[in-house]
């Protein structure tokens, strides 16, 4: 029996646990529509997903892969970056998900950033319901990856523990191995008061 699972599947896994038939949910990072289309199949047809990416081939390959498995319509897809998921998404969201890197398969000089990754896991939070919970994949093999890597750490370090629940899984006989982080909201925490990104503060 295999219990050290990559990546993908960890962050697959724990959303199951916390998704069902009418929840919501969001994939910050659409990719090949890999975890759109498993989260649009969790959360079944009284659900909604939110799906976000720049890049036009993921947007398309993603499009593709929900109509040949009939989910198309419990996806809402946005061509932005994540960083504005506040300017789309208005109601509350069980799950979030990222996978930070590149687009596999696609131009890898083209990747999520330490700046807006940032602002978008803030955003994610202040959406969450009570005991959600945003899952990230964090592929830092590239040449911004590490210091997105730090920032997130950083950022993460800043959270209250009486509002947050925290872990990271990483794989240290691994060089530039990927982390899996679990970020859930606490039942009676403060969370989404607390959350300020630094635009958001400085506009304050």
């Amino acid at each position: 029996m295999e219990l050290v699972r990559p990546v993908c599947e960890m962050v697959h896994r724990d959303a199951k646990k916390l998704l069902y038939p009418g929840a919501v949910a969001l994939d910050a990072t659409m990719g090949n529509g890999e975890d759109t289309a498993f989260l649009c199949e969790a959360v079944g047809a009284d659900g909604k997903v939110y799906a976000f990416d720049v890049q036009d081939d993921a947007i398309a390959s993603t499009r593709r892969r929900l109509k040949e498995a009939g989910l198309l319509d419990r996806v809402v897809m946005i061509k932005d970056g994540h960083e504005n998921i506040h300017e789309y998404v208005k109601e509350a969201v069980d799950v979030g998900v990222f996978n930070l890197g590149y687009l596999p398969g696609g131009d890898h000089a083209i990747t999520t950033l330490a700046a807006t990754t940032v602002r978008a896991i803030t955003h994610c939070l202040a959406l969450l319901k009570e005991e959600g919970a945003v899952l990230i994949g964090l592929y830092w093999g590239h040449q911004s990856g590490e210091e997105e890597k730090k920032a997130v750490e950083a950022f993460l370090a800043t959270l209250s523990p009486a509002d947050w629940a925290i872990a990271e899984t990483r794989f240290p006989n691994r060089e530039k191995a990927p982390l899996f982080i679990e970020i859930q909201k606490k039942r009676y925490g403060h969370g989404n008061e607390s959350i300020q990104t630094k635009d958001d503060s400085e506009n304050n």
